[in-house]
């Protein structure tokens, strides 16, 4: 599966969460709703995930947490706030950085219209 087919199948089931819970619950129910739906698409999911970070010869194995890993390939950052701000966004480009991954998607679930939350982040 290429990322463009995987981030159309995480915003699907992204709004299908959004739809049924609505907006104002925890960044966590989301998350977990989320991961459960990917799930049963099919999809390898990773809640969670801990992330290395190598600082000059220094390697900390728990360096930060990637809300959701889709497929290895694509880092999913869940927001559940009244207003996004530029440093969550400059916070998921670094996760990419970090990881070595090309593609993210930051999701706001707390938005009247979910599509108004939703923003691909591409390195």
């Amino acid at each position: 599966m290429e990322s463009n087919e995987i981030t159309g199948e995480i915003i699907n089931c992204a709004i299908k969460v959004h739809k049924t819970l609505g907006p104002g619950l925890l960044e966590s129910v989301y998350e977990k709703c989320l991961a459960y739906e990917l799930s049963k698409r099919g999809l390898k999911v990773e809640v969670q995930k801990e992330m290395p970070i190598v600082y000059e010869e220094i390697v900390f194995d728990k360096g930060y947490r990637i809300d959701l890993l889709v497929e290895d390939s694509v880092v999913v950052e869940l927001k559940s706030v009244s207003e996004m701000k530029p440093i969550y966004s400059a916070q998921t480009l670094t996760y990419l950085k970090l990881a070595k991954l090309k593609v993210a998607l930051l999701i706001n679930f707390n938005e009247i219209l979910l599509k108004n939350g939703i923003k691909r982040l591409v390195m």
